[in-house]
């Protein structure tokens, strides 16, 4: 399979890998994108969860939490240019958006766009065409979540990237400011540290046997292996399967606001010290425009737009 430069660039930005490396390593995988990064981690020049692409789609991450009904919402919104996001009318549809989806719990964006928005008369769809008129800037909604129960919500960067958590426990936690400091202390880690499963406890047996057969390559290259015994190696295996726990898996990973431990440990020693019971249980996390790539000439376009404004 053939590759261009482009590929070669792509690949690097999803690993950070040198140029060269990118190419050897598409070279040797025929072309294949997938294989290249395992090759390319096989090596020790690609971290385990790097997941780049260019992050260059425009709008906002809204977060919301209703904690009388116990519903927390979080909706993504893209629009052409970063200025949309500063416009109220716009602030004011996202809102609506994120009400409604409380309100009427609706299963898909389309079936969101059919719906009545919430202190409206007119459909989803029908008030986002009146918002593309106004603002003169074409928006889709792009995806949301609904979690019911006792949720934290996390917004960074004016909207940039939104985490909700959910919690199970015998606490009243929409009343309690102290169980709530917890939960947004665990959502600001799922924003920073963007974990990919909640713990090792459900990462797919087929992923961990993936990063053995990674861990089993790159350690044949490693001149301190050499002639080490299968049974050596298969636990040196096993070693950075854990290390790749503690990267990817939210209950596994180190703490980042605080003295040393696992969020794991952390959420356990304040139940403990809050004298309830507490646990992770589910978390979603959106970082806007994650896998949306805008062509260079949309760029150009933005620039001129502002220019002009």
């Amino acid at each position: 399979m053939a590759f261009t430069a482009a590929d070669v660039k792509a690949l690097r930005e999803k690993t950070g890998a040198g140029m060269m490396e990118c190419k050897k390593a598409l070279t040797q995988a025929d072309g294949d994108m997938e294989r290249a990064i395992d090759v390319l981690r096989e090596r020790g020049l690609a971290a385990a969860t790097k997941k780049a692409g260019r992050i260059t789609a425009e709008g906002v991450v809204l977060t919301t939490y209703d904690a009388q009904e116990k519903v927390a919402v979080m909706v993504e919104v893209n629009a052409e240019t970063d200025f949309v996001s500063k416009n109220e009318s716009f602030k004011k549809f996202v809102a609506d958006i994120a009400k409604t989806i409380a309100e009427q719990n609706p299963a898909s964006v389309e079936e969101l766009n059919a719906l009545t928005i919430a202190g409206g008369t007119k459909t989803v769809e029908e008030t986002r065409q009146e918002n593309v008129l106004v603002i003169g800037e074409n928006m889709t909604i792009r995806r949301f979540e609904r979690l019911e129960g006792d949720v934290a919500i996390y917004t960074h960067m004016g909207g940039s990237i939104g985490a909700l958590v959910a919690f199970e426990t015998d606490g009243d936690f929409a009343a309690r400011a102290d169980l709530q400091e917890v939960g947004k202390k665990v959502a600001m880690q799922v924003a920073a540290m963007k974990p990919l499963y909640l713990s090792k406890d459900v990462v797919p047996a087929s992923v961990q046997e993936h990063e053995i057969e990674i861990a089993k390559a790159q350690l044949a290259e490693d001149p301190k292996m050499q002639g080490k015994p299968e049974k050596v190696i298969a636990g040196a295996a096993q070693g950075r399967l854990r290390k790749y726990f503690e990267e990817v898996c939210l209950l596994q990973q180190a703490y980042a606001f605080g003295e040393k431990q696992s969020v794991g440990d952390y959420i356990k020693n304040a139940a403990k010290e809050l004298g309830v019971n507490l646990a992770a249980v589910d978390f979603k996390l959106y970082v806007k425009g994650e896998g949306i790539e805008k062509k260079a000439d949309d760029f150009a376009a933005e620039v001129a737009a502002a220019v002009n404004k």
